[in-house]
């Protein structure tokens, strides 16, 4: 396929989703404000990439620098919430996301912090259909807004190395998903602007896993993730997958 410049004409890019996002763009790095969610998430997040791809490719998670030597693509990376942590574990982080202005609010970041992380307005396709492939592959909180799913996991797929990992995070399309993550988060306790999600995006896990399985990976872990009303905090629920959850897959031969 020929594609006219960054994301322009790929298949997996919805133009609604991207300026939804565009428009809170500068709200990134607020912790207080539209990304609230996503900050009081990322501990959580981050912990079960860095022990997971540690394991992997045998890494001391004591170590000061525990992911020296491997590359990372975080797709759909948003405002850096997740490149800038890797990058200081010691991993060579690029992050591409489709929307522009999001794109620079996530390199005038980084700047700011030191942190040299390749950042480039691009669709997973663009990097894919260039040859480009990676140790990781992140799509965190990203495969809910885009256009065509499976073609997305498909481009996605492409830039994992063989022995490689992809790491995936989304919502379960259940009853008690769209009571929890739009009635509650959107319109009862306003964590979330209204009209963030679609329920009918949401991503069940065998929809999921059926989909890595034609792209040539394999779901190794899958484990829910729940909020603590008691302890404020995000936790991992390997049982309760009824609403968000992550999962890791595996890319099989080695490079």
């Amino acid at each position: 396929m020929d594609r006219q410049g960054p994301g322009a004409t790929d298949p997996t890019v919805d133009p609604g989703e991207i300026a939804k996002f565009a428009a809170m763009a500068e709200e990134w790095w607020d912790a207080d404000g539209t990304f609230r969610p996503l900050h009081r998430l990322n501990p959580v997040r981050l912990e079960f990439l860095r022990d997971r791809i540690a394991a992997r490719f045998g890494r001391d998670i004591r170590g000061e620098r525990p992911l020296a030597g491997l590359s990372i693509l975080d797709v759909g990376c948003g405002g850096g919430l997740l490149c800038e942590p890797l990058t200081r574990l010691g991993a060579a982080v690029t992050g591409i996301d489709a929307g522009g202005d999001t794109v620079e609010i996530a390199r005038a970041h980084a700047q700011t912090m030191d942190l040299a992380i390749d950042y480039r307005a691009a669709a997973a396709g663009d990097l894919a259909d260039a040859g480009e492939t990676f140790d990781v592959v992140l799509t965190m909180e990203v495969i809910e807004h885009v256009a065509d799913r499976e073609a997305f996991l498909g481009d996605c797929a492409r830039l994992v190395r063989p022995g490689g990992l992809m790491f995936l995070a989304t919502l379960n399309r259940t009853p008690k998903a769209y009571l929890l993550a739009i009635v509650g988060a959107e319109y009862l306790l306003k964590w979330l602007p209204r009209g963030t999600h679609e329920w009918r995006r949401f991503v069940r896990p065998s929809e999921m896993a059926a989909a890595l399985r034609c792209a040539g990976m394999t779901m190794t872990e899958l484990t829910g993730v729940a909020y603590d009303p008691i302890n404020g905090r995000w936790k991992l629920a390997p049982g309760d997958l009824d609403v968000n959850y992550m999962a890791m897959a595996e890319k099989p031969g080695t490079d």
